[in-house]
């Protein structure tokens, strides 16, 4: 069938699982940068204000990523459906996992605007700079400036202690450089890892409307569009929420699940802050984790339906949205609220598109599903020979 073939069409992108065989070792680096700035008592309230206060709490500890583990896991993320196709169905990160791992909030107005030349779509048509300065109070030295962005050590020497004196719009000022800087590095990070991005302004301009937007599903899409780009066997850079997608394999996979690590706290990946995952040997415990992906069964793992509660039916046919996966927020024409108004309209109808699931005692894949995904799927990315009986060698 056409859908079928639809399903890994993957539109003539460079996948890493079609190229195991050649690369069996090749792992994804992480790309992070800590926020390191202290949080003030009198910044708190803007934090709590923005939906924010929770990921600020995860920003004092630094998440070390197990770049095997999650090397493994994308090998089997599929651009067309959005999820990790495994050897007895998809699973994939959900807002409901959103909300409880990172504490944000997955309701509200949608993130959104463009790269460059925002700032002649905001109201007042200000330049971008002229703007940065009346929200700070002053410039970034020339050498600390590029295009639209500022240098991370300049943000974080000069907004990075709070004087004990500071008035009320001081505190705001370092507010909204905290919270620029938490966006920048725990969120929306991109590779190159030393920038603050002003298209920020926008919403920071705005300090006390900042919970109406949702936070969560921004970062649900970026942490899509990041993994997205990485299983181009070219790309070996990840730069993402790292501590969303390693807290929900650690959640939703507890035979991967580190030992030791049983004190719940909220928001949940706080749970596992202090991981500090093995540097050695990694070409080998990518082999590994490919290999216990590739054991699981259904009874392992949570999945979309069975994690709310629901049966797995058969999805529907995969939407070719390959032309979205090219788009990177750039140019200055191209009002994302504007050009994308009908993805937008979706967001804003979304409670017309609320999925009905059935509840049932016993969540998981109905026998329809199970025989529709062992006919269509590449189920075992593994060679053959690690299934076999090891006990004669």
């Amino acid at each position: 069938m056409e859908d079928e073939r639809r399903l890994y069409r993957l539109d003539g992108v460079a996948h890493v699982a079609g190229t195991i065989d050649e690369e069996p070792t090749r792992c994804v680096y992480s790309v992070r940068r800590q926020q390191n700035m202290p949080l003030h008592d009198r910044i708190i309230p803007y934090l709590e204000r923005a939906g924010l206060y929770h990921l600020a709490r995860l920003n004092a500890h630094w998440f070390w990523l197990d770049e095997p583990l999650v090397s493994a896991f994308i090998e089997r993320w599929q651009l067309e459906t959005h999820t990790f196709h495994m050897p007895f169905g998809e699973c994939t990160i959900t807002l409901q996992d959103v909300a409880y791992l990172l504490g944000l909030l997955v309701n509200g107005q949608a993130v959104s605007g463009c790269m460059t030349d925002f700032h002649l779509h905001i109201e007042g048509a200000r330049p971008a700079w002229e703007w940065f300065e009346d929200l700070f109070s002053e410039l970034p030295p020339l050498d600390k400036r590029k295009l639209y962005t500022v240098h991370f050590t300049w943000f974080h020497e000069r907004f990075r202690v709070l004087p004990a004196d500071a008035s009320k719009e001081t505190v705001r000022i370092y507010a909204r450089a905290y919270i620029m800087m938490l966006l920048s590095t725990q969120l929306f990070m991109d590779k190159s890892a030393n920038r603050v991005h002003l298209h920020w302004l926008s919403f920071v301009a705005r300090l006390d409307d900042m919970g109406s937007y949702s936070w969560g599903a921004a970062a649900l899409a970026w942490l899509y569009r990041c993994m997205c780009r990485v299983t181009n066997r070219n790309v070996t850079n990840l730069a993402e929420p790292l501590q969303l997608l390693q807290s929900w394999i650690f959640w939703r996979f507890p035979t991967l699940r580190p030992q030791g690590f049983d004190a719940f706290s909220f928001p949940l990946a706080s749970r596992w802050a202090r991981y500090l995952p093995t540097s050695d040997g990694k070409e080998q415990w990518i082999i590994q984790y490919r290999l216990a992906l590739d054991r699981l069964t259904h009874q392992d793992v949570d999945r979309v339906f069975p994690q709310l509660g629901g049966v797995q039916h058969l999805p529907e046919p995969a939407l070719n949205i390959e032309y979205l996966h090219s788009k990177d927020g750039r140019g200055g024409d191209r009002w994302f609220p504007t050009y994308y108004r009908t993805w937008h309209h979706h967001w804003d109808e979304r409670v017309r598109s609320m999925l009905s699931v059935q509840r049932v005692p016993d969540p998981g894949p109905s026998a329809e599903y199970l025989d529709w995904w062992h006919r269509v799927a590449h189920r075992i990315l593994s060679p053959g020979i690690a299934f076999a009986n090891p006990r004669p060698t």
